[in-house]
């Protein structure tokens, strides 16, 4: 692993270090093979269902260069990590706070390296992000493809997810970034997870993650959780023209049902969707019997 990485994941590492408190924030980083899979949208969904089910949630955009949380979310950020980066804020300074329950920190597009930072602006950086260490979880949405920053990011993380769709040049991307991470990353010990989005049947999603995830055990060695799958779904283009998160735009909708119960399966709870009195009814007396 990249010394870059080295350093992000000592500074992600250092998080609860300073205060003692025991409680630790978990840290799940999203990447994909390439552009276009639905990686940001996932994030910020994912972010959301989170917040649902009273988590304390903070969404950190480390596209460092085309940052595009805010753009999904409809907010415009005054300040990013970039501000931050060069000391001209700090990251409490730049937390926003947003109507769906979540506080996003936004990426800071144009930077490219978090490697040139100074060894001032490197231990400044680290104290600034134990101002996320009160956050139950931290979401962080990478940019696409492979770089020392997504490198860096994946292997801070407690769990990593990478996101996929039915397209025959995301697979190979998808199985690309694997590879990367699973030779580039010493010691690999997260938990490496793979959702399939945009998929037209359950099936689909099933053959598309056992190829990778076959492949994967094959070749590198590696095992890959498969997490799950998100239908393609209409609402979710409407959301992104409407500049408004598809759980909150049709929270009923295939995806964002898709979306709860890949939460679920990353808190290893039961997701049940509601369904009235009648359902309730049923189940009450069956239970009952």
């Amino acid at each position: 692993m990249t010394d870059q990485a080295e350093t992000l994941r000592e500074i992600m590492r250092q998080r609860n270090s300073d205060t003692g408190d025991a409680k630790q924030t978990r840290i799940i980083t999203i990447a994909s093979g390439k552009g276009g899979v639905g990686k940001t949208n996932l994030s910020t969904n994912i972010a959301l269902s989170y917040a649902a089910l009273g988590k304390k949630v903070v969404l950190m955009d480390a596209d460092l260069g085309l940052a595009n949380v805010n753009v999904v979310m409809g907010v415009v950020p005054k300040y990013n990590l970039y501000h931050v980066i060069r000391r001209q804020k700090t990251m409490k300074e730049i937390i926003m706070d947003t109507e769906y329950g979540i506080q996003i920190v936004a990426g800071a597009s144009g930077f490219a390296k978090i490697a040139n930072l100074s060894e001032n602006e490197r231990q400044a950086f680290v104290e600034d992000l134990q101002d996320l260490s009160s956050a139950d979880v931290l979401i962080i949405d990478t940019s696409a493809g492979v770089s020392n920053n997504v490198l860096a990011f994946v292997a801070a993380a407690d769990e990593a997810i990478i996101v996929t769709t039915p397209e025959p040049t995301a697979i190979t991307d998808a199985y690309g970034i694997i590879k990367i991470i699973a030779t580039e990353i010493d010691n690999l010990n997260l938990g490496l997870k793979l959702i399939v989005n945009r998929v037209r049947s359950v099936t689909e999603g099933k053959k598309v993650a056992e190829r990778v995830i076959n492949i994967a055990a094959q070749f590198l060695n590696l095992k890959i959780d498969y997490l799950g799958y998100v239908y393609e779904d209409p609402s979710v283009q409407q959301a992104i023209l409407k500049q408004k998160p598809f759980l909150v735009l049709d929270p009923k909708g295939k995806a964002s049902i898709c979306v709860r119960q890949i939460t679920s399966r990353l808190e290893k709870i039961d997701y049940r969707e509601g369904s009235g009195i009648g359902q309730f009814v049923k189940r009450l007396f069956g239970k009952m019997q």
